[in-house]
């Protein structure tokens, strides 16, 4: 099963890996640590509740104004 990966660098060092289909979050100190961690993050979260095949997910970047 394929599921998605968000990774954004954390401000403090490293990155946070997000999966929005379970709503799980971790990091590691690298992107193979944290891609790591949030899988496994994942496989526990579908031991407890599994997800149902939806199709592929659309990721995109938005443009939005900046605000002081």
């Amino acid at each position: 099963m394929q599921v998605t990966a968000v990774l954004t660098p954390d401000e403090d060092g490293g990155y946070v890996a997000y999966n929005p289909e379970t709503g799980t979050a971790t990091q590691g100190d690298s992107l193979e640590e944290a891609l790591a961690n949030l899988r496994e993050a994942v496989e526990l979260y579908l031991e407890e509740f599994p997800l149902k095949p939806t199709g592929a997910p659309i990721v995109t970047m938005l443009d939005v104004k900046e605000h002081a």
